[in-house]
């Protein structure tokens, strides 16, 4: 399923630590559901989610 992607799903992965980040930051990172450093996770690709990424590009990268 690692190789595979969903249609309508969204792969992101964390790619900077949420240290010295604001609250909130930290927060939107659990919201998506990591858990660690470098995990990738799949959502579905909805307004709500690419909002999330939006409030911190600087974290994550959307991986095609």
């Amino acid at each position: 399923m690692m190789g595979e992607k969903l249609p309508g799903t969204i792969r992101i992965r964390w790619v900077r630590s949420g240290i010295g980040c604001p609250e909130k930051q930290r927060r939107v990172l659990r919201g998506l559901g990591f858990r660690k450093l470098q995990q990738e996770v799949e959502r579905p690709d909805t307004p709500s989610i690419r909002g999330m990424i939006a409030k911190i590009p600087h974290l994550v990268v959307v991986v095609q």
